[in-house]
């Protein structure tokens, strides 16, 4: 991205008015349409309690007309016709880019040129309609600011929109543009227009074979069935040619051998596997990396005009600016490093397919703080893409009991116009595949008059396979038993150590949840171990207050015993 696009965002608007201003290069034009969007705002904000027709979505709107279509023989251009917007840190000229705060805003100046990025799309015909609210100096993760107000999420009021390009996504989203800057598209093959505009000629994408790789322990972190993850895409690209079998994979193991400096990061603790421990490690030095570059370049400016921020975004600042910075230097070997190991899993033709995120959406009406337990485990698959530079791709995939679900694809460093190729590629047969898994049932039919001595021959089986240290077999055995008796809690309980052992928490924590859910009253040891490891798997997955919570209903449990 050009530096003038880095260096502002946000603005002071929020719902502008519906007269559309195109702009001349007149300072005077933009101040005019400022004031008007402010005012519509709190007159809004005043009078009504619906949702405003632009979502909340600008801080001001006003279009800039795309250079004109060239004489034919020359091509058409690739954005003849559609519409775009960029969060406010993208500089147009005249305008003062807010960075999402109105004291930014005061102390910078008008932009004597437009960044390179909206230039470009605007010479292959693309209007740009506006400026969309953002996170406060880009430094949040829900889409929410305190002066601009939160953008609604079309898809659902009740659920904060996402940041830091809240304003943008939400635009997108509403079909109020066709794309926008943060690079959102509700049409592959309109992203993949956008990629031919802005990023360099690259080889490769479906002429060779490729591969893609599950990370099995992110998924475990979900609370999602596979049959509407992995299995819709798997499904998918098994009826396209040009693609190898899938490979699964645990992502956390092979960053933490791939990437031996993560080990300084990494926090000892004895209920975390290694692998989970190294995703953790990333998120951290994500973190510190990213307070050592806002501090680097903001510091001054902070300490000196002191902004007025929202409680969040005011944390994150004084930890930036108060931040140390004596090991820097390793920080950016752990970057360097991950991105090597990333290019050697994947090459040029593989794609790394895991969860966007390890939690749902926030709730706008939530009293409480983003929880660190929740920055833990949003930021625990983020790091992956944001700290090697990997270009990554996020795809929807309808809903689970009311809550939005996406995967992310991965591609190596460089690879991006290889992977939209592949979105686009893929995209028909996984809406397909999204449609069949909503229709599936996935509740298994208990039948009561299994024969219950096989299934205690099963389990015997199962417990002999634990004791050699063979857990996929004994979950087998287990899940065998289950089939013909699914009414023993001792069952569950059992494959829930074998769970363990695997790192597969997700299932752990289910089936001990089923083993207490079965039998209120099962006998004392097995209540002791399902709580345990109820708790194990929930800390393991870095949802530290529920772990702790299994803990103390355990602790209740005993009273009465």
């Amino acid at each position: 991205m050009d530096s003038s696009a880095r260096s502002g965002g946000g603005g002071t608007g929020g719902y502008t008015s519906t007269r559309v201003w195109i702009v001349a290069g007149v300072a005077i034009a933009g101040a005019i349409v400022f004031v008007e969007a402010a005012r519509c705002r709190r007159r809004w904000l005043r009078d009504r309690s619906e949702v405003p027709p632009d979502f909340g979505a600008f801080c001001y709107r006003f279009e800039i007309a795309p250079a004109p279509q060239p004489p034919p023989p020359a091509a058409r251009q690739l954005l003849s016709g559609l519409t775009f917007a960029a969060s406010d840190n993208f500089e147009i000229e005249g305008y003062v880019a807010g960075f999402g705060n109105p004291d930014w805003k005061r102390t910078h100046k008008a932009a004597t040129r437009t960044a390179v990025p909206v230039t470009m799309l605007q010479k292959q015909g693309g209007t740009y309609v506006g400026s969309t609210v953002m996170d406060e100096l880009g430094f949040g993760v829900s889409g929410g600011n305190l002066h601009n107000g939160t953008p609604i999420n079309p898809a659902s009021s009740s659920l904060f929109p996402g940041g830091s390009c809240s304003g943008s996504a939400v635009a997108v989203s509403a079909q109020l543009v066709d794309f926008a800057l943060g690079w959102f598209a509700r049409d592959p093959s309109v992203l993949h227009r956008v990629g031919d505009v802005l990023l360099p000629a690259a080889t490769g994408g479906l002429t060779q074979t490729r591969q893609l790789f599950f990370a099995d322990d992110c998924f475990q972190l979900l609370k999602v069935p596979n049959e509407k993850t992995v299995n819709v895409i798997e499904n998918a690209i098994q009826t396209l040619p040009g693609y190898q079998p899938p490979k699964h994979i645990n992502i956390g193991e092979y960053i933490s051998s791939h990437v031996p400096s993560l080990k300084d990061f990494c926090e000892p603790t004895v209920e975390m596997l290694e692998g989970m421990s190294a995703l953790k490690a990333l998120s951290t030095v994500m973190l510190l990396l990213q307070r050592y570059e806002f501090k680097t370049n903001h510091k001054d400016w902070v300490n000196t005009v002191k902004p007025k921020l929202g409680l969040d975004t005011s944390t994150r600042v004084l930890q930036a600016v108060n931040s140390k910075s004596d090991n820097i230097k390793s920080l950016y070997i752990v970057r360097n490093e991950l991105r090597a190991a990333l290019k050697n899993l994947l090459k040029d033709t593989g794609i790394l397919v895991l969860p966007t995120t390890a939690g749902y959406p926030l709730k706008r009406n939530a009293r409480q703080r983003l929880s660190p337990g929740f920055e833990d485990r949003m930021s625990a698959f983020v790091g992956i893409a944001t700290l090697s530079g990997c270009c990554q791709a996020v795809i929807p995939l309808g809903s689970h009991n009311d809550h939005p679900i996406s995967l992310s694809l991965l591609a190596a460093h460089g690879s991006d116009k290889f992977l939209l190729r592949n979105v686009l590629y893929m995209f028909s047969s996984i809406k397909e595949q999204v449609v069949l898994a909503s229709k599936l049932v996935t509740a298994p039919v208990i039948n009561r008059d299994a024969d219950f001595g096989a299934a205690e021959l099963l389990k015997e089986k199962g417990n002999s396979a634990f004791k050699g240290r063979k857990w996929s077999k004994a979950v087998e055995f287990y899940s065998d038993a289950i089939k013909l008796n699914g009414t023993n809690a001792t069952y569950y309980c059992n494959r829930a150590a074998a769970y363990l052992e695997l790192g597969r928490y997700k299932q752990a924590e289910a089936d001990c949840e089923q083993a207490l859910l079965l039998d209120k009253k099962i006998i004392y040891v097995l209540n002791v171990k399902a709580y345990l490891r109820r708790g194990i798997a929930r800390e393991a997955v870095l949802n530290h207050q529920e772990a702790l919570q299994g803990v103390t209903i355990f602790y209740l449990d005993i009273t009465f015993y």
